[in-house]
Parts: structure tokens; C-alpha cells; sequence
């Protein structure tokens, strides 16, 4: 019988080393993680760049998700650059990876940007991620695996959102504008390896370097006005009915989608602001995102659509302004305008904000909008409990606990705003009273004049429409409190 044949070792796998000769205490990872994090820092203020330009409602909720993910796949390689010796997670990196980034930005359109973001920048970095992982030692650097594991879950999201919006909006890349991003993509490496850094070649955040500003007005598939202006009614009534309350805050917070829209002109525009600042905005962001759809949901379960209340935006008065002078300059009437109005407003462009009206911004919300409010959210939390509609108390609930973090980012960044504005903060908490008062008053004024002006005669289009949203919420859910509940205190602003 022969003899057995001695078993052979295994061959050793192909691993890539992260130290040489040269490396003193740090590694290589510690220079491709500074690159990983420019670009997805990037794809960050790329998303805020065309956020905009996203017209549905399902598509701008997955836009704005995706700058909460984006801010946390930094905070991750942020926080590992940290843990090495030497590693800062602001380190200089190449010119090249800037110049990419703006090819990508600078996109003939919203879709070929979209390619831009998500065919090219997205997939070869999960490429490079998934070729480190599987080539690194899997147990020195196992906590970069882990953390570039956790990023590439976030991707496949990303992914799979780009792939529905391409199967509903099918398009073919501009091929010149393909190839220039091709070109710097091989230029960096594929992101494979750090991209070596000249001194005097060193980026800047994407967009800063160019003339591009952001689309003017937030895009819009859904109704803008309401079939009736109901919201008379309801400011007239808020103080003295609760069931006017619930129609308010399920349509207010559905207006809330419109300040994640502005917000990713804060975070364009705000480039010089340090990343915590960018990171907490990008969560405000999100929150308030879901605050409209949570607002958007609480109108479907009452059987309310937005084909009859609108979904008008912070901008309305702007918006009528510019579509009723192209109505008249092309001689089409206000309705049509409006009906167009993805095709006519798009080469309208939104000046840079500057640092003094970023300010101002953050002020009006952390300090005036949300800190004004507080009063009248908790009564409504308290009285719609009370009442047994408890979906629309949880939906209260949720966002006090939301607005009490952005009023605390409100406090911890208007010092830092206000040096880079060169204004004085150092009264702002007196300064954020006296307008709080100032809307206050405004706003009774206001409530007074439309409860001695409204019609309330049965057969008044507005007037029974109001009546039509009130009693259908009625139907569907009755509050045991509708008649007993006191008067609250009056709407702020």
C-alpha cells in the first residue's frame, strides 16, 4: 500500500501590508481613511447641492434620510482616523480628489448628477471598501473592517433608492460629462490607495472652488395651493378649538418639509462651519423631514390629501411672485405657470447665503420658531391625550423631544456664527424674546382680524370647506374632549 502523501500547509493569502520600512507608528490606513472621509464628506454636500432639485415627496424623504446617513458615514471614519497616532481627522488631502468632486457636482442635470453621485463616487468606494476588507489582516485593523462593513450597509440603502428613481426616471449619462468623471476617478486611484499630497495642491471642500448655486426653489410634484384657504379658519380658531388645533398641526407638520430644503443650502453654503456643526444640522435635517411626513401620514389617516390642502412653501410669496412675471412675460395664465413650474423655475438659482444671513437663519428657527412653540405643542400633546387620539399625541410628543435638541444646537453654535457673521451674540437670548413677543403680538393682532372678517355662512366655499376637513377628522377620529376642552393659549406666530 502506498504511503499517504504528507499533507501540504495552505498557501498564505495575498494580504496587502499597511506599514514599510518608512512607516514609523503610522499605518497607510490612516491617509486612505482622510481620503475616504473627503469623499464621502463629498457625497454629503453633493446630495445637499441637487437635494433640491427632487420633486416628490417619497424621493426628497429618502434624499434627506440619506444626508443623516452621509454625516454618519464621516462621523465613523472621523472618529477611527482619530484612534492612530497621528491621525487628524482634518488633515490636507489632494487637489484631486476636489477636482473630481467638482466634475461630479458641475453636472449638465439633476440625473446626470444623480449618476454622478451614485454609479460613480458610490460604487467604487464600496469597491475599494470591499477590496480592503478583504485583503487587510482581518484582525490587526478589524475595527476599519468593521466600520467600512457598517458604511457599505448604508450604501446598499443608497443603492437600492438610486435604482427605483432610475426605473422611474430612466436616463442615459451625458457622455462627455461621463468621461470627465472617469478621468478623475482614475486620476485618484479608484480610491485604492491614499492619493499622494502636494502642499500646494490641496482641496477644499466640494463646490467652494465654483459658480455653482443651488436651484432657487425647492422642486415640487404635489399641489403647491390649497382648493380653499382654509388656514384663515384655522389661525382664527386655534386659541378656542381643539379639533382647529388638530387640523393645524397635522397640515404644520407637514409644512415642515420644507425647512430640510433650506437646510441644505445651510450646509452648502456653511462649508467654513466645523464638521460637529454639520453634523448636528444634518440630524435637525432629518427630524425635520420626518416631522412632514409625520404630519403628511396623520392627514392620510384622516383621509385628507394634498391635492386639497397644497403643499405650500415657506417661499410661497416668492414662488407667486416669479410665476405670476412669467405668466405675464409669456402671456399664459397664473394656473398654467404653476402647472409648469418644474420647467420654468429651474434656471432660477439661490444666491449664495452669506454668513451674517446664516446666522440670522439659525437664530429665527432654534431661538423664534421652535422655542416659541413649545407652549402651545405641549398643551396640544396634553389636551390630544386627554382626548384618546393618541396617534396624534404621539406625534407631538416626538417632535417636542426633536425641537428641544435643535434649540439646544441653536445655543451651542450662534457664538461660532456669529464671529464668522462678525455680529454680537452676546445678547441673543434678550434679542430672541423681544421677536418672540413681537410675533406674538402680530399674531393675535392677525387671529383677531380674521375672526371678525371670515364669513361663517353656511355655503361660502372656504367656509365649508374648512367645515368638510374638520368634520371628515371627526369622523375618523372622535375626541372625547371636543367640548369640554378650555381655551389654550394662542397660536405664537
Amino acid at each position: 500500500m502506498a504511503p499517504s502523501a504528507v499533507a501540504q500547509p495552505p498557501a498564505p493569502p495575498q494580504r496587502t501590508t499597511l506599514v514599510d520600512a518608512k512607516s514609523k507608528q503610522k499605518p497607510r490606513t490612516v491617509d486612505l481613511l482622510c481620503d475616504w472621509q473627503y469623499v464621502e464628506r463629498t457625497i454629503h454636500r453633493l446630495l445637499c447641492a441637487w437635494g433640491r432639485d427632487l420633486a416628490e415627496w417619497d424621493d426628497k424623504s429618502t434624499l434627506h434620510r440619506q444626508v443623516w446617513d452621509q454625516a454618519e458615514c464621516v462621523r465613523r471614519l472621523r472618529e477611527r482616523t482619530e484612534q492612530f497616532p497621528g491621525g487628524k481627522p482634518d488633515a490636507a488631502v489632494s487637489g484631486k480628489l476636489e477636482r473630481l468632486a467638482n466634475t461630479v457636482l458641475l453636472a449638465p442635470s439633476l440625473d446626470d448628477a444623480l449618476d454622478g453621485i451614485y454609479v460613480h463616487l458610490v460604487k467604487t468606494l464600496v469597491a475599494a471598501y470591499g477590496e480592503y476588507c478583504a485583503t487587510v489582516h482581518p484582525i490587526h485593523d478589524a475595527p476599519t473592517i468593521a466600520l467600512l462593513h457598517e458604511i457599505n450597509q448604508i450604501k446598499s440603502q443608497q443603492w437600492l433608492w438610486y435604482r427605483d428613481y432610475r426605473r422611474r426616471h430612466p436616463h442615459t449619462t451625458d457622455q462627455d460629462y461621463l468621461s470627465k468623471v472617469q478621468v478623475g476617478l482614475s486620476d485618484c486611484g479608484q480610491f485604492k490607495s491614499p492619493v499622494p499630497v502636494d502642499a500646494n495642491d490641496t482641496a477644499k471642500p466640494a463646490g467652494v472652488a465654483t459658480d455653482f448655486k443651488l436651484s432657487r426653489f425647492s422642486a415640487r410634484t404635489e399641489p403647491i395651493r390649497a382648493q380653499q384657504p382654509f388656514m384663515d379658519y384655522v389661525r382664527a380658531d386655534f386659541s378656542s378649538s381643539i379639533e382647529a388645533r388638530r387640523l393645524f398641526w397635522a397640515y404644520g407638520y407637514m409644512m415642515e418639509k420644507n425647512l430640510p430644503d433650506d437646510q441644505l443650502a445651510w450646509i452648502y453654503y456653511g462649508h467654513y462651519m466645523p464638521w460637529q456643526w454639520h453634523h448636528d444640522i444634518s440630524r435637525h435635517l432629518w427630524d425635520e423631514s420626518r416631522h412632514g411626513d409625520s404630519g403628511y401620514s396623520r392627514l392620510r389617516d384622516f383621509g385628507i390629501s394634498l391635492d386639497e390642502v397644497g403643499f405650500a412653501g415657506y417661499d410661497q410669496a416668492d414662488r407667486d411672485k416669479v410665476l405670476k412675471e412669467i405668466a405675464a412675460a409669456q402671456g399664459i395664465t397664473l394656473d398654467e405657470a404653476y402647472a409648469r413650474q418644474l420647467e420654468l423655475l429651474r434656471p432660477y438659482r439661490l444666491d449664495p447665503i452669506s454668513p451674517e444671513l446664516l446666522y440670522q437663519h439659525v437664530f429665527m428657527i432654534g431661538m423664534i420658531a421652535e422655542t416659541g412653540h413649545f407652549v402651545v405643542k405641549n398643551e396640544g400633546y396634553v389636551d390630544f391625550k386627554e382626548g384618546q387620539d393618541l396617534d396624534s399625541a404621539e406625534m407631538m410628543l416626538f417632535d417636542i423631544i426633536d425641537e428641544t435638541a435643535h434649540v439646544q444646537y441653536a445655543h451651542n453654535w450662534l457664538d461660532l456664527l456669529a464671529k464668522h457673521a462678525g455680529v454680537d451674540n452676546a445678547d441673543y437670548r434678550e434679542r430672541a424674546a423681544k421677536v418672540r413677543e413681537d410675533y406674538q403680538a402680530k399674531a393675535d393682532n392677525d387671529a383677531a382680524d380674521l375672526r371678525a372678517r371670515l364669513s361663517r355662512t353656511p355655503g361660502d366655499p372656504a367656509f365649508d370647506f374648512y367645515q368638510s376637513l374638520l368634520a371628515r377628522i371627526r369622523a375618523s377620529v372622535p375626541l372625547t374632549n371636543a367640548a369640554t376642552c378650555p381655551p389654550r393659549s394662542p397660536k405664537p406666530m
